[in-house]
């Protein structure tokens, strides 16, 4: 996932070739993010769901995200922390993986939240009011947790992590 406000043009070349599969020169392999982990949980009427994230903290790892992962585990995901509650735009360029994201206030209640971003698209996915971070997930995750606004993410970022 690559924020859309940024700028559209990456220093990095990806070919797509044949069924869906990214090609990344030497060069940009070396220039990809890596990313710290962390663990969080989202509340649910369904129960408490445990998820293993991986933290885009910085403007080259939100810039980057979930682009050219081929999979996701179903308890994995990736948490964007932008610190300060706004309107969020995000997009798929580059993401090969459908996914559903999760927009969160600062106190970790769900604000909002989108269901099968399509991958490759450069559809603008804003979240509908402001929101400190997103949790992006495999596409489906909010159906099968039955995530609702209101709802609670629990972590370190908000104050609230469960121990």
């Amino acid at each position: 996932m690559k924020i859309a406000s940024a700028s559209r043009s990456l220093s990095r070349r990806a070919v797509l070739a044949g069924a869906g599969l990214v090609t990344l020169s030497g060069r940009a392999r070396a220039q990809l993010a890596t990313f710290s982990k962390s663990k969080l949980v989202i509340e649910t009427a369904k129960g408490k769901f445990s998820f293993d994230v991986e933290l885009a903290l910085t403007p080259p790892q939100m810039m980057q995200g979930l682009m050219y992962r081929r999979e996701l585990a179903a308890d994995a995901g990736m948490l964007f922390d932008y610190v300060n509650p706004q309107t969020i735009s995000m997009w798929m360029k580059n993401t090969l993986i459908p996914l559903d994201m999760v927009f969160i206030a600062a106190d970790g209640k769900v604000v909002d939240f989108r269901e099968r971003a399509v991958p490759m698209s450069l559809d603008t996915i804003e979240s509908k009011v402001p929101a400190r971070a997103v949790l992006e997930v495999n596409a489906g995750t909010v159906a099968r947790l039955g995530i609702k606004v209101g709802d609670v993410v629990h972590h370190a970022f908000f104050g609230n992590a469960l121990t």
